[in-house]
């Protein structure tokens, strides 16, 4: 919960500067062995993907700019470099700050072709208040896809898939075929009602739909790194599906009442679910004010 709250500060305050004390100082990179090759790097915002082998190093979103330093430390501590790749999962800046230095230093950058448009622009992120700045050139992608895109390299293959209209209108989950591993990106917020960013094209109906995706992918031996919270397991994925569900059949039969959103809240539908998911960046009730425009 503490990490939490640490997060929700920085989405309110921004991840450019700070008036007072630096809140990264604090901040410590821990890293989970996933696979052989792959690592789960949790530090202040998104949970990170790296996957080491003899053809190079290759990342899956890199948090904030201020913790590039401490992220590139804790990537040489397992026996990586400063990465040869790096994959955007979606634009927002708690997982692409470090694109600028990691691109000033040769790293090739990859996305949908919706993530580079929104980091050219900056985007307001409304439900923070946070203006996402643009992002200078040196770390805009290089390499953009509108579907899927396969990497053959370290002795697996990596299949990043588009998963439309979910979190965002950009996002991709990224499959390691030999290890059987899913970095999932946003799509899944484990153990916590999840961010969806409706006003740049994300649903709970795409979100259901990519969870959906990544079920398929998955046996009872996949291991799955989320966006955000604890590494997962099928059965997570399982039961966070279900209370989405729950949510959108109960969302969308208010939509079809014709409540407003802050009628919505006054029925309390998710009250019954607020134990197990509400301990994370939202409580029930702001949660259906963030996602109500964008069930469907």
């Amino acid at each position: 919960m503490k990490a939490t709250i640490t997060l929700i500060c920085l989405l309110i305050a921004g991840a450019g500067s700070f008036a007072e004390e630096d809140p990264f100082a604090a901040i410590e990179i821990k890293s989970t062995k996933v696979s052989a090759q792959i690592h789960m790097l949790e530090g202040q915002g998104g949970n990170i993907g790296l996957f080491i082998g003899e053809d190079g190093t290759f990342l899956i979103d890199d948090q904030f700019a201020p913790l590039t330093d401490k992220i590139l430390t804790a990537i040489k501590a397992v026996g990586g470099d400063t990465p040869e790749f790096l994959i955007n999962t979606h634009y927002h800046f708690d997982h692409t700050g470090g694109n600028e230095r990691l691109g000033e230093a040769g790293t090739l950058i990859f996305s949908h072709h919706n993530v580079r448009e929104r980091l050219i622009t900056g985007t307001l992120i409304a439900p923070f208040d946070k203006q996402q700045e643009p992002t200078a050139d040196a770390g805009l992608p290089v390499v953009t896809f509108s579907e899927n895109v396969h990497f053959h390299l370290n002795g697996d293959t990596v299949e990043v898939i588009h998963i439309p209209r979910a979190h965002t209108d950009g996002d991709c989950i990224i499959v390691f075929k030999t290890a059987n591993v899913i970095h999932a990106g946003d799509v899944l917020f484990n153990e916590m009602y999840p961010f969806i960013d409706t006003d740049q094209g994300g649903s709970l109906k795409g979100v259901i739909q990519g969870v959906d995706r990544i079920l398929a992918l998955s046996d009872d031996d996949t291991k799955i790194i989320a966006g955000h919270g604890p590494l997962a397991t099928k059965v997570d994925l399982i039961a966070y599906r279900e209370m989405l569900q729950t949510t959108f059949e109960r969302l969308n039969q208010l939509i079809s009442e014709g409540k407003t959103a802050a009628e919505a809240v006054a029925e309390k539908p998710l009250e019954d679910l607020e134990s197990e998911w509400g301990g994370g960046l939202f409580t029930g009730d702001r949660w259906i004010e963030v996602i109500y425009s964008g069930v469907n």
